[in-house]
């Protein structure tokens, strides 16, 4: 079911809502929780049912280690590299096995024939979740005591497809809460217009944009030689296609889970503004960041060793962090661009000549914008192409400057527009929890006055006169987005 269908706004949702608001009226806030997670695991089976046995083993394998690594024991070391195995087992058999053997065999000149394994929707989501889970466990002796409280941290449905990466501490006092307290009706009215905005970044921007991206690496697949011009439109396209498709579906969960009284963190921090690849790092998926960070770097050394083991640590970080995108040679060479990128950064920064730069300051930041950008935009096509010949093929076309004729279409004046308006919202506007002021620390934080549905006097919190322009905005994007779910599609992530 995805959020950017009918069947979700219409059927699930409300239906829904009015569940959990209806357990609260009369005073059953208690089951709030377990309906909760009846509903996500209703959601997650709405996909392919045959998936949701393997969600609830890896829920019930998790608890178990939890409960047993928060204990006194000899073994504790033992038992936590027993879990986070059988966790990463279970994501390289779905996951990589194909690509692995199959590479295996190729190189030793045998036959094989893939066996077309089915990826779990989500896995490689709730799968990190949960190892960040037992690792904590471990490190604090800390424990959810509840099986419910922890099924519906991992499976809680805003979330579970394509994250953001969410963790147990962020987590537990806020269902806490949803049993002893009301819902704040502020989280409420913010989460309205931060859904809205994510349907309209998804159905309106991503959608629009994958009609300009499709065509062009669709005909690089098949090894046509495209023209430099195409070739440029499918790159362009594309950068602002997964920044809308995944940002949106980031609001999205975030404006779902205010909905219901949680809070998720922020996952995006506009970061196509970035200066650098080490911001850029910062600013895009912050949560899978955040993840390889704790659980990864920091175990392998982090920066104890000296500065060269620092760098190693960085490149395998990044390096794992591409492969964790997909199965796929395009993905090993994504995630070794930026691998390469990341640790050319640190270098330069650590033994950059320490003098003044003859270019005024804002020429210096525009000229590290337009490099980062570029290489971004690189390694862009290697994430997208199907096959790393169809992507030398488009980033040969770009170099060539061939001008003939390739088959796809000539852009007309809508195509440009919503080309100049992604670029325009992605560069320039203030992003989403700018807008709303959103914060996920904060118990309930007040939106940012400039932008507001909500304003504040006395205390009291209520519509005012100055948001009608943007009720009157939130209501057009929504008819936007009603009148284009006819043809919802799958969100990039999805495939991860």
């Amino acid at each position: 079911m995805l959020f950017n269908s009918y069947p979700f706004l219409f059927v699930f949702l409300p239906i829904t809502l009015l569940i959990f608001y209806g357990l609260r009226r009369i005073g059953r806030r208690d089951l709030c929780i377990p309906f909760l997670m009846l509903a996500s695991l209703a959601f997650y089976s709405y996909w392919i049912p045959a998936d949701l046995p393997i969600l609830l083993a890896t829920v019930i394998w998790n608890f178990l280690f939890a409960v047993y690594l928060a204990r006194p024991s000899a073994l504790r070391r033992l038992a936590l590299v027993a879990a986070v195995a059988g966790d990463l087992g279970l994501l390289a058999y779905f996951k990589y096995f194909d690509f692995v053997v199959g590479n295996v065999a190729h190189l030793l000149g045998f036959g094989y024939s893939p066996h077309g394994i089915s990826l779990p929707i989500g896995i490689s989501f709730f799968t990190f979740t949960q190892i960040a889970y037992v690792v904590d466990c471990y490190r604090s002796r800390e424990y959810e005591t509840k099986f419910v409280n922890f099924g519906l941290f991992v499976t809680v449905f805003p979330h579970l497809i394509a994250g953001p990466i969410i963790h147990h501490a962020q987590m537990r006092p806020q269902f806490s809460r949803l049993v002893r307290e009301p819902i704040d009706p502020r989280m409420v009215a913010l989460g309205v217009p931060i859904l809205i905005v994510g349907l309209a970044k998804k159905v309106l921007l991503a959608d629009n944009l994958a009609a300009l991206a499709d065509p062009v690496f669709a005909a690089a697949d098949k090894a046509v030689h495209l023209s430099a011009g195409s070739a440029w439109l499918g790159v362009i396209a594309y950068t602002f296609q997964i920044y809308f498709d995944f940002s949106g579906y980031s609001d999205m969960a975030v404006g779902l889970g205010l909905l219901f009284g949680l809070r998720f963190p922020v996952n995006f921090d506009s970061p196509y503004k970035s200066t650098s690849i080490i911001e850029f790092w910062r600013r895009w998926h912050i949560t899978l960041s955040t993840w390889l960070r704790d659980y990864l770097y920091f175990s392998l050394g982090g920066n104890r060793s000296g500065e060269v083991k620092r760098l190693r640590n960085v490149a395998i970080t990044m390096l794992l962090g591409g492969i964790w995108h997909g199965a796929g040679w395009t993905f090993v060479i994504w995630g070794a661009l930026h691998a390469a990128y990341i640790v050319v950064n640190h270098v330069a920064r650590k033994f950059r000549p320490a003098v003044k730069s003859p270019q005024p300051k804002q020429m210096l930041s525009f000229l590290k914008w337009a490099v980062t950008m570029s290489l971004v935009m690189l390694a862009w096509v290697f994430f997208r192409a199907k096959s790393v010949p169809a992507a030398f093929g488009i980033l040969e076309s770009i170099g060539a400057g061939w001008s003939g004729a390739d088959g796809i279409r000539a852009l007309d004046i809508l195509d440009y527009g919503w080309l100049l308006g992604a670029a325009v919202i992605a560069l320039w506007a203030p992003n989403t929890q700018q807008i709303f002021g959103y914060s996920a620390e904060a118990a309930a934080s007040p939106p940012a006055p400039a932008y507001s549905f909500l304003a504040s006097r006395n205390g009291a919190w209520s519509i005012d006169g100055t948001s009608v322009a943007a009720a009157v905005l939130m209501g057009a994007l929504m008819a936007g987005v009603l009148a284009s779910l006819w043809r919802p599609a799958i969100f990039i992530y999805f495939n991860f």
